[in-house]
């Protein structure tokens, strides 16, 4: 007999459009995670996994992007526009959260789409996350190189030969924490609090020297007037430009809405979270606290810190693009500031690239279970930890850190992170009407309008990324359908019908 929830269960006969529509039953993912081979240790609680989503959100952008945003599109109400991203942050925050308590398994938005859309969509969002994730490790890997040399002084973590640039401070980040996240999931977790602490002592430090030389006079007006801004041209032209013709503008109230969508990505990596919801004792309850409480904590540190920003000095004293927090700090005269807010970051960065690393691994993990990817590397041994994606990911990402300039790449990881929220958003609605039956141990509240309201908030930051975005992306999905349908559609255990 089919389980509940189990539309196709390897029978050969199906069609193919209904055997890549296959989906895999939540009892039958709940049972994968018993596989003695494959199993994951369960060490984590509710404070590790908030203490996950608040090394992972809270990085180098709460130095540097505020104060761009605030100098350049929003004046002093980028606060606000913390307030209004963390709401729409906030509406796909309390979707990961149903899901992760119904289905506490690792792989994240992959794991979810493979239960509500089937296996072909499951292999897109996998897919889609593999691009997120590996290209944020990097990227983020490099900035904190950047802020070791700040530190270092006059010695760059960038080695020349020839003409090839090797940053060798990104590669001994990653390097070390490859060892870190084989060792095991709990240690990680320790030594990311440790870096917490010390990221959030440097803020602590910055909010109440920044006290000293507030003047509430630099707030007004809250919401400057609004000055005309000159968008890209071509493929760097945002989707929404493309779409109506129509050209933005700085401050005023579409400034604030803007900067909005820019702040936004300060809160990129809270769904990382969602990936270590099978490495976590009573998931149910921890993971939904975990989530929504590291997304509260954040969305505090960001708007005071903004506020303080702002009142230290004009708005219009950060225009420039290299505005930092310690910009702020130098008008008065505060130069040690550059020092420490360096070390603020790179405590920040390196949590940063923690999580996201172990989101990384997480996601190929569960892909490699299925055998969507060569089953393998699923291999967990002794440790309780895929120790083989894990160096796998490690040297992937160390070579994309040490020897490739990322430039307007960046942009990839928010294009992916979006599609991931979408699909988490709406495959909320479809399992609540196809397994009403299943213990949830965190229920969304106001279905189905807040998962609506997070797909619409999702779709416009989506518009405006750029038209060269959209089309990297569009490749990347095509090279991905390309690998699917060579290797995927002929190894996956759902259509084979069997779990060896």
């Amino acid at each position: 007999m089919p389980e509940p929830g189990q539309r196709v269960t390897g029978n050969v006969s199906a069609s193919r459009w209904r055997a890549l529509r296959a989906t895999k039953s939540v009892e039958q993912s709940l049972r994968d995670t018993d596989e003695p081979d494959t199993r994951l240790r369960k060490d984590l609680t509710a404070w590790d996994l908030t203490i996950f989503g608040v090394a992972v959100v809270v990085g180098a952008g709460i130095f540097t992007l505020t104060a761009q945003t605030a100098g350049a599109v929003a004046g002093p109400s980028v606060s606000l526009a913390f307030v209004f991203a963390a709401i729409a942050c906030g509406l796909t925050a309390l979707c990961y959260a149903e899901f992760a308590s119904t289905v506490p398994v690792a792989g994240s938005a992959y794991t979810f789409s493979y239960a509500t859309f089937g296996e072909l969509i499951a292999w897109i969002i996998g897919w889609d996350l593999i691009l997120e994730l590996a290209l944020a490790v990097s990227v983020v890997a490099k900035g904190w190189s950047q802020y070791l040399g700040n530190v270092m002084g006059s010695h760059s973590p960038v080695a020349q030969f020839g003409s090839v640039s090797f940053d060798w401070g990104s590669v001994l980040l990653i390097a070390v924490l490859t060892v870190l996240l084989a060792i095991g999931t709990k240690v990680s977790s320790r030594v990311s609090a440790v870096a917490v602490a010390i990221k959030l002592a440097v803020i602590a430090v910055v909010v109440v020297v920044g006290l000293y030389y507030f003047k509430a006079s630099n707030l007004k007006p809250f919401i400057p007037p609004p000055q005309s801004a000159s968008g890209g041209s071509g493929v760097h032209r945002t989707l929404f430009e493309l779409l109506t013709g129509s050209s933005g503008s700085n401050f005023g109230w579409y400034g604030l809405l803007a900067a909005a969508s820019l702040v936004f990505f300060a809160f990129i990596g809270f769904d990382v979270v969602a990936t270590a919801a099978e490495e976590t004792k009573n998931p149910q309850r921890n993971v939904p606290r975990g989530i929504l409480g590291s997304l509260a904590i954040v969305t505090v540190l960001y708007v005071v810190v903004s506020l303080v920003l702002t009142g230290m000095v004009p708005y219009t004293d950060l225009s420039g693009k290299d505005a930092t927090l310690a910009t702020a700090f130098a008008v008065h005269g505060v130069t040690w500031a550059k020092n420490l807010i360096s070390i603020g970051a790179l405590a920040g960065l390196t949590t940063v690239v923690m999580v996201l690393f172990l989101g990384q691994t997480r996601v190929l993990y569960a892909m490699a279970r299925d055998g969507l990817l060569p089953r393998a590397l699923a291999h967990t041994g002794s440790k309780g930890t895929p120790v083989r994606i894990t160096v796998i990911v490690g040297v992937v990402c160390a070579v994309l850190a040490g020897f490739v300039q990322f430039g307007t790449l960046e942009e990839m990881v928010n294009i992916g992170t979006l599609f991931a929220f979408v699909l988490v958003s709406v495959g909320v609605l479809i399992l609540r009407r196809t397994r009403p039956d299943l213990p949830r141990g965190f229920r969304v509240p106001l279905v189905p309008l807040v998962p609506i309201l997070a797909v619409l908030a999702c779709a416009w930051l989506m518009l405006n990324l750029s038209v060269e975005t959209w089309l990297r992306f569009v490749i990347w999905m095509i090279v991905g359908f390309g690998l699917y349908f060579t290797y995927g559609v002929r190894h996956s255990l759902l259509r084979k019908g069997s779990r060896d």
